[in-house]
């Protein structure tokens, strides 16, 4: 069992700032809808974001989700921090806002305060996805590989730009060849 590190901590400073009003889509953002929760569960690869402390310095970041009985997800982010050589790890959980067919959830990594986690896009083979926060200033790109296809990559960040985000400020994460 890991200890609480700098990035558990700094991921719930994040969820606490967030909490006045951060459960919500930016505007003139929709969430997916005919989501199907079971599709995706499992392991996904942050291949892009927007910078935040929570992850800066991390390389080959996942995310892992798994349904639980009450119909939460367990959410388990994980990366690697290059100048500490070591593992940084962080629990937390997702509640869907409203209707699970709908893209819109709420995490938590800290007690009783959430931020937003909206799906905005993704494939019919929930493959890659798109991920806004409560505004503009959090979006993140995550494949089922640590490296999808260039012409993936590209047309989720030409969405993301068409949606009003800052593309030519992502971060490309850093993964090992055998994921």
């Amino acid at each position: 069992m890991m200890r609480p590190t700098w990035f558990s901590a700094a991921v719930a400073a994040l969820l606490l700032a967030l909490a006045s009003a951060c459960t919500h889509v930016p505007d003139g953002i929709e969430p997916v809808t005919g989501f199907q929760v079971d599709r995706y569960m499992g392991r996904w690869y942050e291949i892009a974001r927007l910078d935040h402390s929570f992850e800066r310095g991390l390389e080959q970041i996942t995310a892992n989700y798994a349904l639980q009985p009450d119909g939460t997800v367990e959410v388990i982010n994980r990366g690697f921090d290059v100048a500490k050589g070591e593992w940084q790890e962080a629990r937390g959980k997702a509640k869907f806002r409203d209707s699970p067919d709908v893209g819109a959830l709420k995490v938590s990594f800290f007690g009783p305060f959430y931020g937003g986690y909206n799906v905005v896009e993704i494939d019919p083979g929930y493959q890659h996805v798109l991920i806004a926060g409560p505004n503009r200033s959090y979006l993140w790109i995550l494949s089922r590989t640590p490296m999808p296809p260039q012409e993936t990559i590209d047309r989720l960040v030409a969405r993301a730009a068409a949606l009003g985000f800052d593309t030519k400020a992502l971060i490309y994460v850093k993964h090992s060849a055998t994921g």
